[in-house]
């Protein structure tokens, strides 16, 4: 059970905003992650429970930031509740997409399991639903990712292979790379592995 520390850094002027604690590991309907976010000033700030079937779909998520509230799953497309500080008002969505996607590393690890892509194929189109920090404002991109390389570094635990995905946005044509081993994030926009404490998880082929 791959168990680590994340620090996440704002896409443009790189400031800090916080740490996200997390754990994951398959299980027996697919893989789970679950992490709690602590701001620059070390207060609770939030906390990601995702959980995949075996073919990568989202079956079960809940997200929380700044009293916000998500909970949401692959039904009929994505469908998602958004609950307010007061928890009066609750907003539900659908969106005919594949995933979810957000600030939390763990989206990137889900994107690639449920792509499942190989080295050197086609550029795979995906749409997602992705919830903005700090309100958890829901908001749909399309994104197309390619596995580009794939490589084997030797490890104290034997072989690890890291993979490199470009994800190129739809909308803006912006691109970027993401570095993947197994079920853990090594590096992405806005995302740095600070801390893990056991390997990585194979990723399912």
């Amino acid at each position: 059970m791959p168990r680590g520390r994340y620090s996440l850094h704002d896409l443009h002027d790189h400031t800090p905003l916080g740490e996200e604690h997390f754990h994951c590991a398959p299980g027996p309907s697919g893989w789970r992650y679950v992490s709690q976010v602590i701001s620059p000033s070390g207060d609770h700030q939030g906390s990601v429970d995702l959980t995949l079937d075996e073919l990568g779909r989202p079956i079960r998520l809940e997200l929380h930031a700044s009293s916000w509230q998500i909970r949401g799953a692959a039904l009929d497309g994505l469908t998602w509740v958004r609950t307010d500080p007061t928890g009066t008002h609750a907003t539900e969505g659908n969106v005919r997409g594949h995933s979810f996607a957000g600030t939390s590393p763990a989206f990137l690890v889900a994107t690639t399991r449920l792509l499942r892509l190989a080295p050197g194929s086609p550029a795979t189109r995906v749409r997602l639903v992705t919830f903005t920090d700090p309100v958890l404002a829901p908001r749909t991109v399309d994104q197309s990712w390619a596995l580009v390389n794939s490589e084997a570094h030797a490890t104290d635990n034997g072989p690890l292979t890291v993979d490199e995905y470009q994800v190129n946005a739809l909308d803006t044509g912006e691109q970027h790379s993401v570095h993947i081993a197994g079920d853990v994030v090594l590096q992405a926009p806005g995302v740095e592995l600070e801390d893990l404490e056991t390997p990585p998880s194979a990723p399912p082929r």
